[in-house]
């Protein structure tokens, strides 16, 4: 599976990891593999670990979270106590060991939970200001990506131009096209 990471934030990829929530609902994570590949292709981890059945599950319960705690973040509604337990559970788990190889090369080792720990620690980060105030969330009709928007005036629409942003261009086209057609 072919991950995207546009977000500008490793934790908001994460919750992206379930494309059009309020529609299709598409989960990206289906199997434990997909859940190693992610964390090694969002640069989480150097390698996709071992993941269980019970890791996916767990990663699943606490994406859930981090969306309703992004939402709360957004101007939504406060989440339940489970949802602050689920977070303070995660970002207790240990941390990804970091070394320098023999070429000074940075590496990134650990398991399943440690990256989760790292994850979940980077969705606290959020809360801060100007990091809080620069998550938007896309335009798209169906899209439900959050992003960080670092545009110059802050004024970014789109979790990126080569899906919402190609589409919603291509349909102004249209109807511009379609406009100009009409007979008067």
């Amino acid at each position: 599976m072919k991950f995207e990471f546009i977000a500008g934030d490793v934790a908001l990829d994460f919750v992206a990891t379930v494309a059009e929530r309020t529609t299709t609902r598409e989960d990206q994570l289906r199997e434990p593999a997909d859940l190693a590949q992610w964390l090694a292709d969002a640069g989480v981890l150097d390698a996709p670990p071992p993941v269980t059945e019970l890791d996916l599950e767990a990663a699943r319960e606490l994406r859930e979270a981090m969306y309703e705690y992004v939402v709360h973040l957004t101007g939504g509604p406060e989440p339940s106590a489970e949802v602050r337990f689920i977070l303070n559970r995660q970002a207790t788990g240990g941390n990804v060991a970091l070394r320098l190889d023999r070429r000074w090369e940075l590496q990134r080792t650990g398991d399943v939970r440690s990256a989760l720990g790292v994850i979940t620690r980077e969705a606290f980060f959020l809360s801060e200001d100007g990091r809080r105030d620069a998550i938007r969330w896309c335009a798209g009709p169906a899209c439900t990506r959050a992003f960080i928007d670092r545009s110059h005036g802050r004024r970014r629409r789109w979790c990126g131009m080569s899906g919402c942003g190609d589409r919603a261009k291509a349909a102004a086209y249209r109807a511009r096209r379609a406009t100009s057609r009409t007979p008067r």
